[in-house]
């Protein structure tokens, strides 16, 4: 539609975080052949969660599966939520949390972020005996900014032990070449619960597949939400290839750390504002919703789609997804061209 709309011979789309290099060729590999058993019903997940538990070194019912990292954080919002408990997280994180705890219809508290950083401080401040569930996205989508082990130590001594915290790491494997990155899975806390994709960093978005850590007993109720032969074979199959799949994961990691230093220099050279990033993206603030959405619209225009943040609750941002090398020059010479154009 775009391309026919503006008459654009290309057109590349930095606006949802997918892998620009594509899938892992082994998690391809291990879809395709379980094409041959798909007149047979799933088994609910347990091929996938045995693989991560062997690999994790957890036990069986310490992991969840489902279809993406967000069909299980809606399950837990579902399991574990009451009319009349709260959801703590921020304005300006993962959409996914406003529309579980809408759609159940709990009340969600949303504290400012900080310089576009989570303000652990602040959210401690902010619990009392109706916070049921704390979210946290790190790195953050869409900012891209994390918090530190420190900061994650120092926060987790002033949560309940009665208040679940969902430590969502969908960009974990971005932020891992940082050192002060408080890996979830070296604390094994009883009231957090990990998750993770295959949609980012292993290229597989479109099959849905995520996965889960926590607790036996938080398993084991989550369970009982989910629907029972969610996810498909094809999606476990292709999650349990993707992890065998070093070799593709390292090139995906080399190619984002390269464009996460390159694009920087970038946004300096035409004069715009960006937030240093832990993961895949950058987020632009401008001075209002107005100037973010001309600045998304102009791109468009010259083939680049990207990603305007009004249902993340900063409606005067826009997220664009790291590209491989040759999107990346795309981007800039789009974004010189409009600078061109306004001067």
């Amino acid at each position: 539609m775009i391309r026919e709309q503006y008459g654009l011979d290309r057109i590349i789309k930095l606006a949802s975080n997918e892998n620009p290099i594509g899938s892992s060729p082994k998690g391809i590999a291990a879809a395709k052949e379980s094409y041959h058993d798909i007149q047979l019903y799933p088994d609910g997940g347990l091929m996938l969660r045995s693989k991560l538990a062997k690999l994790y070194e957890v036990k069986l019912d310490n992991v969840v599966v489902g279809n993406g990292s967000e069909s299980i954080l809606a399950n837990i919002v579902r399991t574990f939520m009451c009319d009349d408990e709260e959801v703590l997280t921020v304005a300006g994180t993962f959409i996914g949390i406003y529309v579980a705890a809408w759609s159940r219809g709990v009340k969600l508290v949303a504290m400012p972020l900080k310089d576009f950083h989570y303000d652990l401080e602040a959210m401690a401040d902010a619990i009392t005996p109706k916070t049921k569930i704390i979210y946290l996205s790190n790195p953050n989508n869409p900012t891209g900014t994390y918090f530190t082990k420190r900061e994650f130590e120092k926060f987790m001594t002033r949560v309940p032990t009665r208040t679940l915290v969902i430590l969502d790491e969908a960009y974990c494997e971005y932020a891992q070449e940082f050192d002060d990155y408080p890996d979830s899975m070296t604390y094994r806390l009883d009231n957090v619960i990990t998750l993770r994709t295959f949609s980012k960093a292993y290229g597989l978005a479109s099959v849905r597949i995520g996965y889960g850590f926590a607790h036996e007993d938080l398993c084991r109720n989550v369970l009982k939400v989910k629907l029972p032969f969610e996810p498909s074979s094809i999606a476990q199959a292709a999650g349990a290839g993707a992890l065998d799949d070093t070799e593709f994961l390292t090139f995906t990691q080399k190619t984002n750390h390269d464009g996460r230093l390159a694009m920087p220099k970038l946004y300096d050279e035409l004069g715009l504002t960006y937030v240093p990033s832990a993961a895949n993206f950058f987020m632009l603030p401008f001075d209002t919703e107005e100037k973010a959405l001309k600045f998304s619209d102009d791109l468009e225009r010259r083939g680049v789609i990207v990603r305007p943040l009004r249902g993340f609750m900063l409606p005067h941002c826009v997220r664009i997804t790291i590209g491989t090398p040759e999107q990346n020059e795309f981007l800039a010479e789009a974004l010189r061209d409009m600078c061109m154009a306004r001067a």
